[in-house]
């Protein structure tokens, strides 16, 4: 029965294959009967149809493997037009006036129908005159070219046509590979097929790179001859178009001849070309272009490397990447800048032999992190790394402030009594610098004093953990070490991380982000970004009365601790100093009701200075630098230090707060405990008083000062207390810039000064 059923199956297969075969056998014969009947070639033919067919089959075959070796690798999807494009960004001050630039210098916001004719007609004689002809690829000028350049035994005559160009720009590299030129070609027509004509010019005049950091004709223009490509006249723009083929040898500012000689060629060739007469072409010749070249200048290099980072996180951030020419509008103080930049210079120079350090640092926000100025080194052009915003330092001292505002948070208080004495945490036992220690004290002394055990006890109280979460809440961004010697300022931070922090303090607690872009605009005075608008606020991170009693603690480092030679004399600032182990960093970081400025003096290589301290370097740094910074401003309290009668205006020539003595600060250690009224210190106010008391005809308001039984100064009382002197107003026309009349943006007044109160001495 199943050898029965097997052989009725392969029966049935045999049979089935049978009829498949011979079906097949006789389809064949039918279509071969249906060609000879209708498609009949005559035998002569034969061979030539014979050739015909393999050269199709094999060029079949070529083709695809052409397409698969050269077939540019992307989709064509997307925004491929911007494809490795690089931003064109241009930096102005809060008035308009430009104070730089990063990127490139591109400028694609001009109209086609705006750039001269003769301008178009001299690249099109130059580079493709059959633009308008060919399909994006000119076979009869690639032809010709490949003659030429055979006569002439080399490369004589490029091919490419235009939208080669513009391929090539867009999307290749520039290496010459025949694989280069097949995806030159191949892009061509995919270009050709989605953009006009004039859309594709448009791109080669805009994309193309011509010497000078200029990327397009109107940024070129406005390099070369200082208009814009607007206003060029046919020398000019045959100048311009000659750059096309070697911007670096046919620059004008840099090869004067050559350009020369290359302007005449587009000359000629336009002329060939029937764009223009001979007349036109002799008076041309007869004509030199104005060659400026212009140049920047001195720009504000370490603000504008920050300034760049920050408007790429804003465009980042709201989805604005596609905008790649732009004008930003910035919180720089070009005269801040410039000044600070020239008291860092000139302390380096008097100071730093004899101290062993060569590079300083600073950094000047306003209290919401508006930064104004950044010092990143002593000279950009020698080294351009930034040590205010990338150099992470340790910060010695300067870190206590937020252990003790954590402490403060935890219950304790500026007065509260604590014994500076021997401390240990698991074998660490710190030390103030000479040895000794000051036994009973206070928060506040401690602080303006700097002693060391002081913040490891309230540490052991407080907890690590705590602190560390107060200084980010405070605007801390980088990691903090979690070991017991953090509480000294064994963390590295960078100089821009820890005045953020300091910040937040003249804020009243609400979290400082340092910022510098206020406004972003289209190269057609389009505002895309405005921060104003953007409904940035800041948030109260910290409690406000913990944060000004902090303020009061640190105002005491100022007037009677660490950092004498930062005193202002003329109104309330808070401030604290730092210097790590082994004298390797030195900083102070203070504050007024206007401004936050952070100092650092140090070396690259981490060599010690020579007993370098936060008060002998960066504090007098600090000061000259805010005497610039809060010029002009009304003297305003800060949280926790009101302006009273102890704040009086003095000439500065009068009383030189660098001769005042100074508790210099050590590495992880203070002096031993100093007398609270030093006769030094009596002295010299006693004789600011009397210099004030000679004033008195002067200003018509005497000015006095009680002195306790225990020798101590007394503020004058209310009735005698010095007015300050107020700026003249000035009429409102006069005080708006060129920017401000032009957009109508109305001027802000002068904030309200906030109530006096006198502080309890």
């Amino acid at each position: 029965m199943i050898i029965r059923t097997m052989w009725k199956g392969d029966a049935a297969f045999s049979s089935t294959m049978f009829e498949i075969w011979d079906g097949l056998k006789r389809a064949g014969s039918a279509y071969s009967s249906f060609l000879y009947r209708y498609f009949k070639v005559p035998r002569l033919l034969r061979p030539v149809i014979d050739i015909i067919d393999d050269m199709a089959t094999f060029g079949t075959v070529i083709a695809f493997g052409l397409l698969a070796y050269a077939l540019p690798p992307f989709s064509g999807t997307g925004d491929w037009w911007n494809r490795g494009r690089e931003y064109a960004v241009t930096f102005t001050d809060s008035n308009g006036e430009v104070v730089g630039q990063r990127g490139i210098r591109q400028d694609d916001a001009i109209p086609l129908d705006e750039i001269p004719p003769h301008l178009i007609k001299a690249v099109l004689a130059t580079e493709d005159a059959r633009f308008f002809d060919h399909f994006g690829v000119d076979v009869f000028g690639t032809l010709r070219a490949i003659v030429r350049n055979a006569r002439a035994d080399g490369v004589k005559q490029g091919g490419s046509s235009i939208t080669q160009q513009v391929a090539k720009n867009l999307f290749l590299s520039p290496e010459r590979t025949i694989r280069r030129k097949v995806n030159e070609a191949f892009l061509s027509l995919w270009i050709e097929a989605r953009l006009s004509k004039e859309q594709i010019l448009k791109l080669y005049l805009d994309r193309s790179y011509l010497g000078g950091g200029s990327y397009g004709v109107e940024a070129a223009s406005q390099f070369y001859f200082g208009k814009s490509v607007r206003d060029i006249d046919l020398v000019e723009a045959a100048t311009l178009a000659g750059l096309f083929k070697a911007p670096t040898s046919y620059a004008p500012h840099a090869n004067p001849e050559a350009s020369r000689a290359r302007t005449n060629v587009v000359l000629y060739r336009m002329l060939d070309a029937g764009f223009i007469t001979q007349g036109e072409l002799l008076k041309a010749r007869r004509e030199t272009p104005t060659i400026i070249a212009k140049r920047g200048g001195a720009a504000p290099d370490w603000f504008l490397d920050w300034a760049y980072d920050d408007t790429m996180a804003v465009l980042q951030e709201h989805r604005l990447t596609n905008e790649y020419v732009i004008e930003v509008k910035t919180t720089i103080d070009r005269k801040l800048q410039d000044e600070s930049q020239k008291v860092i210079n000139e302390f380096i120079a008097n100071e730093g032999q004899a101290g062993r350090f060569t590079q300083g640092a600073s950094v000047t926000m306003a209290p919401d992190g508006a930064v104004r100025a950044i010092i990143g080194g002593r000279d950009y052009d020698e080294s351009q790394f930034n040590r205010a915003t990338s150099a992470k330092r340790q910060t010695g001292s300067a870190f206590k402030p937020f252990v003790y505002l954590t402490a403060l948070m935890e219950g304790y208080k500026p007065d509260d009594p604590i014994v500076d004495g021997p401390v240990s945490i698991g074998g660490w036992s710190p030390r103030n610098y000479k040895g000794g220690w000051v036994g009973r004290t206070t928060l506040k002394t401690a602080l303006a004093h700097s002693y060391n055990s002081v913040p490891v006890k309230l540490s052991i109280v407080t907890g690590r953990p705590a602190i560390i979460k107060t200084a980010h809440d405070a605007g801390i961004t980088e990691e903090l070490e979690t070991w017991p010697p953090m509480v000294l300022g064994t963390s590295a931070l960078t100089l821009l991380d820890l005045t953020s922090g300091y910040a937040t303090f003249a804020a009243g607690g609400k979290q400082a982000k340092p910022y510098s872009v206020l406004e972003i605009r289209r190269p057609t005075g389009e505002i895309i970004y405005s921060r104003a608008r953007s409904g940035v606020d800041a948030k109260q991170t910290l409690p406000y009365d913990k944060v000004a009693d902090l303020n009061s603690m640190m105002a005491a480092v100022v007037k009677e601790g660490t950092a004498k030679k930062a005193d202002l004399l003329t109104e309330p600032q808070a401030g604290k100093t730092g210097t790590n182990q082994s004298y390797r960093d030195a900083w102070y970081v203070g504050f007024t009701a206007h401004n936050v400025t952070g100092v650092w003096v140090g070396n690259d290589d981490f060599t010690p200075m020579n007993n370098i301290t936060g008060g002998a370097i960066p504090a007098p740094i600090w000061k000259r630098i805010m005497e610039v910074a809060d010029a002009g401003k009304r003297p305003t309290g800060i949280p926790g230090v009101p302006l009273d009668a102890s704040f009086v205006q003095v000439a500065p020539t009068e009383v030189d707060a660098e001769q005042a003595p100074v508790v210099e600060e050590t590495p992880d250690a203070t002096p031993e405990s100093q007398p609270d009224q030093p006769d030094e210190v009596r002295d010299v106010l006693n004789g600011m008083f009397t210099l004030f008391e000679k004033q008195k005809s002067v200003t018509g308001e005497p000015l006095t000062a009680a002195q306790a039984d225990d020798g101590s100064l007394q503020p004058a009382k209310a009735a005698t207390t010095p007015k300050l002197p107020k700026p003249k107003p000035k009429a409102a026309d006069d005080q708006k810039s060129l920017f401000d009349k032009l957009f109508k943006r109305k001027n802000q007044g002068d904030k309200k000064e906030k109530k006096k109160f006198l502080l309890d001495f």
